[in-house]
C-alpha cells in the first residue's frame, strides 16, 4: 500500500479531528455528544476520498 497514494486524505481527517478535539476541549470535558462530533468530522473528510469527480460535461 502507497501511503504517498492517501497522504491527502489522511492529512485532512487528521486536521477535521484535530479541530473538533481542540473545540470539544475547552471545557478540559469530552462529553459524547463531543465524541461523534469528532467521528463524524473524520468521517466526512475520509468521505471526500470515496466520492469521485463529476465529470465535465460542458467540453
Amino acid at each position: 500500500m502507497k501511503v504517498a497514494k492517501y497522504a491527502k486524505t489522511i492529512v485532512a481527517a487528521i486536521v477535521a479531528g484535530g479541530t473538533a478535539l481542540a473545540v470539544a476541549m475547552g471545557d478540559d470535558t469530552l462529553s459524547t455528544t463531543e465524541g461523534v462530533t469528532i467521528a463524524l468530522a473524520v468521517l466526512g473528510a475520509l468521505g471526500v476520498y470515496v466520492v469521485p469527480n463529476a465529470r465535465d460535461t460542458d467540453v
